[in-house]
Formats: structure tokens, sequence, C-alpha cells
């Protein structure tokens, strides 16, 4: 029976689907994540960015709404305020980490913890019964892609997706283009791996630092608004539900670079995928807790495979002081 049922979900186009929506859902933080610590500071806050994210979507999504402006509108709103939302808690964990030489680990999960609680406590003050789920016309938008949706399985995997899949794409190469074949990219791993050197070759190390991070926190914020807005159509307490330290487990399983992060991503998002659709092995609540657990799994099976293998930037999680030198 489990045989049958896992053959059927690999076989089948809708869990091919789900494995690409949650792929890409996971690669934008983890796109901030390779940005961050290829410049040295550790980002293990993108959890409370992508939260932060997720409120701040449907929240201004909601108020757009309410002032009758177009369906589209209040989505561009709702996007725009996630990654502002990511961005300023970004800058959070940026300025203690930078400019207060924290311990960016103890940085990040304060971080996390700030978002939890205020995003919790900002919906039962605004919202005291809890978001209603949001209408279709308030979700993010699937183009219409013409033939291609009707390939068989091709167009339901590839071309029934929504915007920010697509976008999620760009970015991806984009983000490669920029670290590995840019000047700019060479300094951020420079500033990563020997922030000295960059120093005394006229790079703002602190500057550069800062601006990884941020853009860290802009990307995850944007994953949570692709959370909220795209696959669950609602803001719930505590709903990104890890996806954020999975996001920089596939950081380090892709070895800090953005294409390997993608491939982590495509494996953790086929977890995620599975433990939908082996839900049809049992309906009791033990059995489907259980096969939740199945992408945690597929992480930590990955990470500790790798443990020895993967070396993260030389100066990654070190506060330079110019000073000290």
């Amino acid at each position: 029976m489990f045989f049958q049922v896992l053959f059927q979900g690999l076989t089948s186009s809708n869990t091919w689907q789900v494995t690409l929506e949650f792929a890409a859902l996971l690669l934008l933080p983890a796109l901030g994540g390779v940005i961050s610590e290829r410049s040295g500071v550790v980002n293990i806050a993108m959890e409370g960015m992508m939260l932060t994210g997720a409120f701040a979507s449907v929240m201004v999504t909601l108020a757009a709404n309410n002032f009758g402006l177009s369906s589209a509108i209040c989505v561009l709103f709702g996007l725009l305020a996630a990654i502002v939302a990511g961005g300023l808690m970004a800058l959070l964990h940026a300025y203690f980490s930078i400019q207060f030489k924290t311990d960016q680990i103890v940085s990040g999960v304060a971080i996390n913890i700030i978002a939890l609680g205020l995003t919790s406590y900002l919906l039962f003050e605004i919202v005291p019964v809890g978001v209603p789920s949001l209408p279709d016309r308030l979700r993010l938008p699937v183009p219409p892609l013409g033939p291609l949706a009707n390939i068989p399985f091709l167009g339901t995997v590839l071309f029934q997706q929504n915007v920010i899949f697509y976008i999620t794409l760009l970015l991806l190469f984009g983000v490669q283009f920029l670290l590995f074949r840019t000047n700019i990219g060479l300094r951020i791993r420079a500033v990563g791996e020997h922030p000295q050197a960059a120093d005394t070759a006229g790079v703002n190390v602190r500057l550069l630092r800062y601006l990884c991070v941020v853009s860290s926190g802009l990307l995850s914020g944007l994953g949570g608004a692709y959370l909220a807005l795209g696959v669950a159509g609602l803001f719930n307490p505590n709903m990104t539900n890890g996806r954020g330290f999975i996001a920089l487990a596939a950081v380090i399983f892709g070895k800090y670079t953005p294409l390997g992060a993608a491939g982590a991503c495509l494996i953790f998002g086929l977890g995620i995928a599975l433990s939908y659709a082996l839900q049809g092995l049992g309906s009791t609540a033990n059995v489907i807790n259980l096969l939740n657990t199945l992408p945690y799994i597929f992480t930590l099976v990955a990470l500790v495979g790798l443990v020895g293998r993967t070396t993260p930037p030389a100066a990654d999680g070190i506060p330079y002081d110019p000073a000290s030198d």
C-alpha cells in the first residue's frame, strides 16, 4: 500500500507542481541567505523575516481592499509591504551584528522571537477573531500562459504557477550572475573571505555587509508574501513553521551558491509535496503529524550527509573591526 501511494505521488503532476511551488518558496529566503553568508554575516533570522513579511502582506492587502482599490493594486501593496517588513527586520539584525558586533546567532534568534511575538500580538489587536481566508482575487495571480498551460503534465507542473514563481527563477539566475560574474559580486565574496584585504583595497566592508543582510531580508519578506498570498491565502501565527530554517539548511547544503541552494530547495520541496501525497495512507492525526515531519527529515539527512564537506566563507560569523587591524 505504501509503495503504491508513493509511486502514485511521484508520478502525479500535482505532486511536482507542489514541489516546485514550495521549492520557490524556500529559494527566496535561501538566495538572501547566500548573499548574507557570502558577505560574512550568519543569518538564521530568515524565519522571522519571512513571518513578518507574511503578516505585513496580508494586513496591507486587506487594508488596501477596504479602500476599494483594485485587486491587482491590493496584492502589489501587500508584496511591497512584505518586502519592506522583511528588510526592516534584516536591518535590525545587521545593526546589532555589524555595528555592535553581537553574536550573530544570538541576534538571529532574538529576531525570530521578536517576529513571532510581534506578529501574534498585532494579529490579535487588529483582528481579534482571526484573519479570514483571502478571496481568490486577493491572492497571487497565475499568469495566463495560453497553450503552454494545457501541455500534459508539464503544463500543470511548470505553467500553472503564480507570478512570484517566475520572478523567483529570474532572481535565481540574477543572483548567480551577480555573485560570480560582476565586480560587486567579487567584492561581496572578498568581504566574506578576507575583510581586511577588501578594506585595504578600498571596499567599505560594513556598508557592503549592511546591504547584503538587508537584501536577505527583502527576499525573505517576499518569501513570506509568497507563503501568505500565494500558498496559504491567510495569515496564522507562526505560519512559516520552520521554513526559514529549512532555507538556511538549503544554503549550507548548496555550498553557499545560488544554484546549489536551488537544488537543495527542490529536494526539500519534494519532501513537503510527498508529505501531502502520502497523507492518503491514514486519516488519523498521529499519522498526518508524522508525515508532516517528512521535509524536516529530508533536511536532517541532507545536512548529516554533508558534515565536514561544506566550507563556509572564511570570515562568516566573524564581526569586522577595522580598529583592530
